[in-house]
């Protein structure tokens, strides 16, 4: 972890990523993803939640996807059934570039956070209980209205990076923070000083009949690690994203092939 002083406690005032640019992954987040992805039930148990949401949505296949309802001048918002205050979790968000409207924010809220608005604006940010990424504008907004929203991720002479259909929400509670991940970038945090509280993977939306999907990639405890595993983690990375599919090919035993294939 990189900057962990400033990441603060439950008092602090959470402070946007461009204060302090720092792109170094949260510890654990590579053995995080390189671990197979949970199964459908645990999945469906960290998904969208049909009882907190707004009245304009409808969640469907038991949390993984949700649809908002064609409603003009209303802006609505879904959580997640789970909330996290320890330890590191990630989760990826699926929302078509072309159903994403004038305000399309991903981020995470307390259980205070409010889903609905009778008129179009960035939600999931305008208050103190939510913080989140316009992926279309590129703001970040917590206790904010719009204007002077600083940019994520900070970029020279101020370019917007497109957001593809899918990315990753990186919160890491042991930290106090949240960044975002895509095409398997770490983009470095975008909030810190999160520490104390119980956070849900949350989004607000304003195209009608768009769908945003869900899908759990896990979570990590805090506690130590075994010397097999650490050892596995060296030679994963030493062979690459690039070559894991050889290690069926090393001079090894089948057992320690499929413990290195987290099989």
């Amino acid at each position: 972890m990189g900057q962990t002083a400033l990441a603060g406690g439950s008092s602090s005032t959470p402070t946007p990523q461009t204060l302090y640019p720092d792109l170094s992954c949260p510890e654990g987040l590579e053995e995080l993803l390189s671990a197979p992805r949970p199964d459908l039930g645990a999945q469906q148990r960290h998904g969208w939640n049909p009882k907190d949401c707004s009245e304009n949505i409808e969640v469907k296949e038991g949390g993984l996807c949700f649809e908002r309802r064609p409603v003009a001048q209303s802006t609505d918002g879904a959580r997640g059934k789970k909330g996290y205050s320890r330890g590191l979790h990630a989760w990826e968000i699926s929302w078509p570039r072309e159903q994403r409207g004038t305000h399309a924010v991903v981020g995470v809220a307390t259980a205070l956070a409010p889903l609905q608005a009778d008129h179009y604006a960035a939600l999931l940010g305008s208050n103190s209980e939510s913080w989140g990424w316009d992926i279309g504008r590129g703001k970040l907004y917590h206790q904010s209205k719009g204007p002077g929203a600083p940019q994520y991720p900070a970029r020279p002479h101020g370019e917007q990076l497109e957001v593809p259909e899918r990315l990753l929400v990186v919160l890491d509670m042991e930290e106090g923070t949240l960044g975002y991940a895509i095409g398997g970038t770490y983009l470095g945090p975008a909030f810190r000083g999160l520490k104390g509280r119980t956070l849900y993977p949350a989004v607000s939306a304003v195209w009608g009949q768009c769908q945003v999907r869900i899908s759990y990639l896990g979570g990590r405890k805090v506690e130590p690690h075994s010397l097999l595993h650490l050892s596995r983690l060296c030679v994963r990375h030493a062979l690459g994203d690039t070559r894991l599919g050889q290690v069926s090919a090393l001079p090894l035993p089948p057992a320690m092939k499929r413990y290195l294939l987290y099989q």
